[in-house]
């Protein structure tokens, strides 16, 4: 584990360069302020984007359907980094020389209190119940266990409802199945970019669903408070664009290959083919949010449920970080704390365990929704999504254990998580660079825009190689549907000396630069060619 220093203080980040502190919550970085974004006259950039995730698929495999290819080209297109890590991983002993992963967000502070938790009496039963097939929702007795734990940690006004909760292997089965209980095919969600990438993804493959993203922007106007803030505004203008959106030819032959004839496409999509729009059907929001690590307070969830409410939209919220928030001054709010949702049969929270657990490989996650409909409909996928009975026992012991979990396990957690950012965001400072991190999730949000010769997502890559030569993985910003060419995902959530190895080799990669350039301005966003966890 790390030692803070005595003077560290437990507030988030606020070491500012004295000149571009001007209308900026300290909270919020080092390093940014109103001009950091570039030229104050540069020219208004475009606040939304409709998604078209196969704009460059390309596949020559004659042994898959149309779907098969794009499912393949998926894999091929999206995941180099991290495969080139899992075929050079470090090893202390055995790869000294393999890649440092600082690019995917996973807990790795912990595993020895989680050993020991995990291997504990209670937690091996074998019963006839176990191995037989259950309830599609889940076992009862981990969905009272998933609604007592959520209740609790939630802060809810009122017990949960286990009728409520539905079992999952993971949030990204859960993106997949709400995508296409909620959504006809060519349909779209809102969702704030950045956002973590693999999102598009998880709502395509499945429900042909799309995302318009709400752009956000590093610089802060008259309008923000912070960089890259979330307003109902923004929402406005997005939601209105797209459905003011007219398909071109282009778009429409690619729908008509892959099979939805205008014949007999089901209607919404058909009015959609004849350039009537996107038809907007909801809105992902991610809280704390993945990569800016931002937090949304209570009125600012409110404010957005209420916008979903006004135009009928139903809302899908990822707390996958909530008990990773790590800087005590930071008050964060469950959507289930609330005292009135504007729209309960339209709002659907999920979590899961793989960050605040440090357990990504059990695969586990969970869906509450006053909805029954959606509850059900999601159930029914849970054929292909389902967890084994003997993980689902596990799982509820573990919940049930709150004594553990917040005496044990959370502080432990927390204060390593705490000494792991202190440590990377101290060398930060040293190497002069600007970053954004609100004491929440396992990263972040690095500006090397500085770095870049020109303003672009091809000198953004050739970064982000560099840095992987120099065996160390992130991610890098466009991704995440990031518009300004130049900002990186940094992950700080493992231990001491892989971290401190990674940031020598972030290191050697900057100070090797020969040239460098002035802060550019913001650019015209690109599709994303990588996604990391």
């Amino acid at each position: 584990m790390f030692t803070l220093p005595q003077n560290e203080s437990g507030a988030p980040t606020t070491c500012l360069d004295p000149a571009s502190t001007q209308g900026l919550d300290s909270n919020y970085g080092d390093g940014l302020g109103r001009d950091c974004a570039g030229k104050a006259d540069h020219k208004l950039p475009k606040l939304y984007g409709v998604g078209d995730p196969i704009a460059t698929f390309s596949s020559d495999s004659s042994h898959l359907s149309s779907r098969g290819r794009i499912i393949k080209w998926f894999w091929d297109s999206a995941e180099e980094g991290y495969r080139t890590y899992h075929m050079d991983e470090y090893d202390e002993d055995k790869n000294p020389n393999g890649i440092i992963n600082l690019g995917t967000s996973e807990n790795k502070l912990c595993f020895d209190l989680l050993c020991r938790r995990l291997s504990q009496n209670d937690m091996l039963q074998v019963e006839p119940s176990l191995l037989q097939y259950p309830d599609w929702r889940g076992h009862l007795f981990l969905r009272e266990e998933v609604a007592r734990f959520l209740s609790f940690y939630c802060k809810s006004p009122a017990p949960l409802n286990p009728e409520n909760v539905v079992v999952l292997n993971g949030c990204a089965s859960l993106f997949s199945a709400l995508a296409t209980v909620l959504c006809e095919v060519g349909e779209a969600f809102l969702i704030p970019a950045p956002y973590y990438g693999a999102i598009t993804q998880h709502v395509y493959l499945y429900g042909n669903i799309r995302l318009v993203c709400v752009y956000l922007d590093s610089e802060v106007t008259d309008l923000d408070s912070h960089p890259f803030q979330l307003t109902v505004e923004k929402l406005e203008m997005a939601l209105q664009g797209a459905n003011s959106e007219v398909w071109g030819s282009n778009q429409i032959q690619g729908w008509e290959w892959m099979g939805l004839s205008r014949a007999w496409t089901p209607l919404p999509v058909a009015d959609l083919l004849l350039g009537g729009g996107v038809k907007v059907k909801g809105l992902i929001l991610i809280n704390p949010q993945n990569p800016l690590g931002d937090i949304y307070s209570p009125e600012e969830l409110q404010e957005y449920l209420e916008f979903a409410k006004r135009h009928e939209l139903h809302v899908m919220v990822d707390e996958i970080y909530m008990l990773s928030v790590f800087e005590e001054l930071v008050g964060y709010r469950s959507v289930l704390s609330l005292e009135r949702l504007p729209d309960p049969q339209r709002t659907h929270v999920m979590w899961a365990a793989s960050k605040d657990f440090g357990m990504s490989g059990l695969r586990f996650g969970t869906l509450y929704t006053e909805n029954r409909d959606v509850a059900t409909a999601v159930a029914s996928l849970c054929r292909y999504h389902g967890l084994s009975g003997l993980v689902q026992y596990q799982m509820a012991q573990l919940l049930r254990d709150h004594d553990w979990i917040s005496q044990v396990y959370l502080p432990e957690n927390h204060a390593q998580l705490k000494a792991a950012h202190t440590y990377v965001s101290g060398e930060l400072r040293d190497l002069g660079i600007p970053f954004l991190s609100r004491g929440a999730g396992f990263f972040i949000w690095v500006d090397l825009r500085k770095y870049l010769p020109e303003a672009t997502f091809e000198e953004e890559m050739l970064l982000w190689r560099r840095f992987l030569d120099n065996k160390v993985l992130l991610s890098f910003g466009k991704a995440f549907e990031c518009k300004e060419p130049g900002w990186f995902r940094l992950v700080f959530s493992d231990k001491a000396h892989r971290l401190r190895l990674g940031m020598q080799r972030v290191r050697q990669v900057l100070e090797g630069k020969s040239q460098m350039a002035e802060v550019p301005p913001s650019c015209q966003t690109q599709e994303p060619r990588s996604q990391h966890r």
